[in-house]
């Protein structure tokens, strides 16, 4: 997910009765986005990056270190302010601990939520796990989550200039989405008026324990129901493939923005990838997008550039390869992309498959 939505998490946690604590919302904030520390690997070189991201500082012996490793800093931080001021009663070490193993735990969770995945088992085994359930930006979640945020800090001028402009900003990303149903774009300006409203009234302001427990509830609910409807999903879809003929080998159910009733699928089968469009509102329920596309990996070039230096962070990230072998003077260009859009690279191999070095 992306670091908004894991802010808005560990701000959200920081307002029930179990994160309001010294050092709460920033040990809650900090592990919320910790494990995203990989994300400095893109200073060095972007297939680095790609090879590294959502591996290690995403995996079980990352979620047993980093929280740990959080709880004993925050610890710390705590010792020192009660020594500077001795009538401050200590935090219970025990308690920054609980808050950073939830927070930090709760990164890997979301980000398994979306058609990118997460490798939970780094560094003892790279498999890649999908939930197939959420957009990797959710507005919805950061509706319910923003509420609760924007209701503890928002009592300054700055504060709440800082809201309009990020309410601003989102909602014009929201609305402005290509093929966003004119229902999705009403409810959502409903809702941030809603949120707007409730700030001006302020009638919640002294409850917002009770606000964020329920608002944490709503987001817990909304995403076990994206996680059945992709499942239910999944049984429609391959009912469809098979009365068509086409066996699948696999499927990615994936969520569109802001629309809970719609899921843009790809079947796999043993030669193409098949686009379709589920929709639960619509007149028919599965409609083909595009033609199929041949997935083209029946070519040994197509292993060798895969395997190739060029390509190592891509080929790691890669869940749906489409390849083009081209033949040339010298032996083939061969190029990669992946269907969930994650860009690839060309490849150039001579007649015996070695990779040819680019001209500076």
């Amino acid at each position: 997910m992306d670091p908004l939505t894991h802010t808005l998490v560990g701000a959200s946690l920081a307002q029930t009765r179990f994160g309001r604590v010294r050092f709460g919302t920033a040990t809650l904030v900090v592990g919320a986005n910790l494990p995203d520390l990989d994300a400095a690997t893109y200073f060095f070189d972007s297939q680095l990056s790609l090879g590294f991201r959502r591996g290690w500082t995403h995996g079980v012996l990352a979620m047993a270190l980093l929280p740990a490793l959080l709880g004993w800093v925050m610890g710390q931080v705590d010792r020192f302010r009660c020594r500077r001021d001795p009538t401050t009663t200590p935090v219970s070490p025990g308690r920054l601990m609980a808050l950073s193993y939830i927070s930090v735990l709760s990164h890997p969770a979301l980000d398994w939520l979306n058609t990118y995945g997460v490798r939970l088992l780094m560094p003892f085994d790279g498999r890649w796990f999908y939930g197939d359930s959420l957009f990797i930006i959710d507005p919805w979640v950061w509706l319910l989550l923003g509420t609760v945020t924007m209701l503890a800090h928002s009592g300054s001028r700055p504060q709440a200039a800082g809201w309009i402009a990020l309410g601003v900003i989102v909602t014009i990303l929201v609305t402005g989405f290509p093929g966003m149903p004119t229902a999705i774009r009403v409810l959502w300006c409903l809702g941030v008026a809603t949120v707007v409203g409730l700030r001006v009234w302020g009638g919640l302001q002294q409850t917002l324990r009770p606000v964020a427990t329920v608002c944490l509830l709503l987001v817990g609910v909304y995403l076990a129901s994206m996680i059945g409807s992709s499942q239910v999903a999944r049984s429609q879809v391959t009912a469809w493939a098979r009365a068509r003929g086409i066996e699948p080998r696999r499927i990615m159910v994936g969520p569109v923005p802001a629309d809970p009733f719609r899921r843009e699928v790809l079947i796999v089968d043993d030669l193409h990838y098949h686009r379709i469009r589920l929709d639960w509102l619509a007149d028919d329920l599965i409609t083909p997008v595009n033609p199929q596309a041949v997935i083209g990996d029946d070519h040994p070039a197509t292993a060798v550039a895969l395997a190739s230096p060029e390509l190592r962070g891509f080929a790691t990230w890669t869940r749906f390869p489409r390849f083009g072998v081209e033949a040339t003077a010298d032996g083939y260009r061969v190029s990669v992309a992946d269907m969930r859009g994650l860009g690839g690279g060309v490849v150039e191999l001579d007649r015996e498959l070695q990779p040819i070095a680019r001209r500076p």
